[in-house]
């Protein structure tokens, strides 16, 4: 397919971040996770990754990339991903947005009084 260029995750999250902001941002990575999120369980469980992931588009991972996933982001090793832990993988899994937040950091605390 020459000519045509794919855009990974990495390079998507921070052209969605320069265009919604820092705040929009958060507010779309939430949304994310109501959609993956086991509803009864208002967590992301594996099960309820690799059902709802087709929503998202990342209908082609295969199990251990889900697998893996969860547990990358399964800060403290219950098994599932809460809303924190989730935004957290996102934020990790884009290093170009970690740069970004940093200097969104800095500026935010340069205009502290």
């Amino acid at each position: 397919m020459a000519g045509k260029r794919f855009i990974d995750f990495e390079d998507l999250l921070p052209m969605i971040a320069n265009k919604l902001g820092g705040e929009g941002l958060i507010d779309e990575l939430c949304n994310g996770f109501q959609l993956l999120m086991d509803k009864d369980k208002e967590v992301i469980t594996l099960d309820s990754l690799k059902n709802n992931s087709v929503v998202l588009g990342l209908k082609d991972l295969k199990e251990d990339e889900v697998v893996s996933m969860m547990r990358e982001g399964d800060i403290d090793g219950d098994g599932v991903l809460t809303q924190m832990e989730f935004c957290v993988l996102m934020f990790r899994m884009s290093p170009k947005l970690m740069e970004q937040c940093w200097f969104w950091l800095q500026d935010a605390l340069h205009q502290q009084p």
